[in-house]
């Protein structure tokens, strides 16, 4: 619990350092580029339209039933998930490296290590935000307008926020330790794509297997992207109406959070002997 507290002081009383370092994070990684941070857009939107192509074409239907009842089309529902999904892979993919990438500079300066983590989530929140836009604009000229549902995206994405942030203590911390866990969560996160509602309507396709559709809503990705699509079409107030899911969702954010806590505070003070 100590470890926890300790953590979250070091967040906030470093959060403008956080905010400075995250958009030269972002500036330097594409300084090199013609196109420079334009790459952050053009890639998603790559994949995006590969996707579509891929399983739009190979879905019998060409439309997809919303909780509500109504139907949109898989354009729609893919981008719904798609940008929540870049946003959490490439944040937990570069959280998991970003101490080991950084131990030389940080044996040279004096902060906390824990924020580190913390500058590459948000490096990639920028990106987010602007995909987020695009994907309201493109979605308001589908007949999908602003509604009231938006003003869920404040509270998934703080939601967002503490699973990055958690996953990211926890897999930057045994990365520094062990340089091949951030292979296998490369692995494992290619796989999760699949397993997680962002390619094809889970509820749907296994709507008479309820214990798998059970078992693959233990993934908290699950409640994260039907809880951006529930704004972005206006079905309803998703975190509320399944209450039980919300309860699991934090249930185990905290037990990730104090684990990890736990064990980068434990573990950091050695980091700096894995150079």
């Amino acid at each position: 619990m100590k470890s926890s507290i300790k953590v979250v002081k070091e967040q906030i009383e470093n959060f403008y350092l956080v905010r400075r370092l995250s958009l030269y994070e972002l500036k330097s990684k594409n300084k090199s580029n013609y196109l420079g941070m334009a790459w952050e857009i053009i890639n998603p939107v790559i994949q995006i339209l590969i996707y579509w192509f891929v399983f739009g074409s190979i879905r019998e239907k060409s439309e997809i039933e919303l909780s509500n009842g109504e139907d949109v089309s898989f354009i729609a529902w893919l981008l719904g998930g798609f940008i929540l999904w870049i946003f959490f892979y490439k944040s937990t993919i570069e959280g998991s490296k970003s101490i080991y990438s950084r131990l030389r500079m940080l044996s040279k300066m004096n902060f906390p290590m824990s924020v580190i983590p913390n500058v590459v989530i948000f490096s990639q929140f920028y990106v987010h935000l602007f995909m987020l836009l695009i994907t309201i604009i493109i979605l308001h000229f589908m007949g999908f307008f602003i509604n009231i549902y938006y003003l869920q995206f404040f509270y998934f994405i703080f939601a967002t926020f503490c699973l990055l942030f958690s996953l990211s203590l926890i897999m930057s911390t045994l990365s520094t330790i062990i340089r091949d866990v951030h292979m296998f969560l490369n692995a494992t996160l290619r796989m999760l794509l699949y397993l997680s509602p962002i390619l094809w309507p889970i509820s749907e396709a296994l709507s008479d297997n309820q214990l798998l559709i059970m078992i693959l809503k233990l993934n908290p990705l699950y409640y994260l992207i039907e809880g951006y699509r529930s704004a972005l079409f206006g079905t309803d107030w998703y975190f509320v109406t399944n209450w039980e899911y919300t309860i699991y969702f934090w249930g185990l954010i905290i037990v990730l959070f104090l684990f990890g806590s736990m064990l980068h505070v434990k573990f950091r003070r050695h980091f700096i002997d894995y150079l």
